[in-house]
Order: structure tokens, then C-alpha cells, then sequence
């Protein structure tokens, strides 16, 4: 693969759109290249100066959650070739760990998140920027299956935070983003055209 710039693709959407199955996709093309994926998620903000009852209160689905000058910085960073240290989360103590992953630079970077596209910095430094939408309905099932199976939660605290907290952040901040998008992506995974037409554009640029 070529030394030139790096392919920065920003994938968006709200949470069980569907976004990591696209993002998986274009993974899976390119992973015997040079790809890596940045998930928003792992650059919620450091919290270890607020007692834990403090830390509970947060709501992660505002852009204030997230420590995105930090995002910016490693982003930039791997525009310029070096290496970053990505950081983990830590949910069960909802402060960022002090383990922290090392990340080589890649022709390929993926940015993932519900908010990748809030932020006009973020937004300049994508080549592609997509937008996966798919109905309330599905988002909210996908999300209680996930959060009752995967994570120990149950129907009710889902679905008050959905109605409390998901919701109405997804129509604040999430949902408007769509207009930035280059690419809207209907059903997300789902949609194998529009994930091929992706994987068709992002070899052209490469190429």
C-alpha cells in the first residue's frame, strides 16, 4: 500500500443503527491491507476526580461525554504515521482504565460512533463521512436484546433510560448530524449495496 495520506471514513449513527456491522464489513475487505478502527466510545472522559456516585450520573450520549480533543489528537496522529495509545473504558467503574492499547498507523482509519460527525474538527478530517439510519423501532429492540443479554440489565432500566436519556440525546445532537453525511446508509448492515458501493470508493481513493 501507498505512504500517502491516510483514508479517514466517519461512520455514524444512532446506538443498534447498525453502525458496527458496517463497519465490520469494511473491516473484513480491507484487513489484509492496513485498516484500523477508532471507536468513539473508548474516548468517553477521564472521571477519576469525581466520587463514584458523581460518575453514575453521566449521560454518555452527549458530545460532552466524550474527550474528543483527545480524539482529534490521535487521529492526527495517525495522518502523520505515528503510532497512538488508544485508550480503555472502564464501564464498571465509569472512568477511563489505565491500561491503554497500542495503535500502529493504517492506509485505512475508521471512526465509529454515534457522534463522530458532531464535530465540525472531527468532520474536516474524513475523506467519507456516513450516516447509518435506521427506524426507532429497530434501534430500541436491538438495544434491549443487547443490554439484557450482553450486559445484565433489565427491560425496565433499558427502556427509562431509553425514554429518558437515548432518546431524546439521539433527536438533539445524533439525528442532526445526518446533514453532514456524504452518504446516508438505510438499515445499516443490512444494506449490502451501499457497503459495496463504499468498499468500491474508498479502493479508488487508495488506489
Amino acid at each position: 500500500m501507498s505512504k500517502n495520506r491516510p483514508v479517514v471514513i466517519g461512520i455514524a449513527g444512532g446506538s443498534g443503527s447498525g453502525k458496527t456491522s458496517v463497519t465490520n464489513s469494511i473491516y473484513e475487505v480491507f484487513k489484509e491491507h492496513s485498516v484500523v478502527v477508532i471507536e468513539q466510545d473508548y474516548y468517553y472522559k477521564d472521571q477519576s476526580h469525581l466520587e463514584f456516585e458523581e460518575r453514575l450520573e453521566t449521560n454518555y450520549d452527549h458530545p460532552l461525554a466524550f474527550d474528543t480533543d483527545l480524539l482529534i489528537k490521535h487521529v492526527n496522529e495517525l495522518l502523520e504515521r505515528r503510532a497512538i495509545e488508544k485508550p480503555i473504558y472502564n464501564y464498571a467503574l465509569h472512568t477511563r482504565a489505565e491500561e491503554s492499547i497500542v495503535i500502529d498507523p493504517k492506509d485505512v482509519i475508521i471512526l465509529e460512533g454515534i457522534l463522530v460527525l458532531e464535530d465540525e474538527r472531527l468532520r474536516e478530517l474524513m475523506d467519507i463521512k456516513l450516516f447509518v439510519d435506521t427506524d426507532a423501532d429497530l434501534r430500541i429492540i436491538r438495544r434491549l436484546m443487547r443490554d439484557i443479554n450482553e450486559r445484565g440489565r433489565t427491560i425496565d432500566s433499558v427502556i427509562e433510560q431509553y425514554l429518558t436519556v437515548v432518546r431524546p440525546m439521539h433527536n438533539q445532537f445524533i439525528e442532526p448530524t445526518k446533514r453532514y453525511a456524504d452518504v446516508i446508509i438505510p438499515e445499516g448492515g443490512q444494506n449490502e449495496v451501499a457497503i459495496d458501493l463504499m468498499v468500491t470508493k474508498i479502493k479508488t481513493i487508495l488506489e
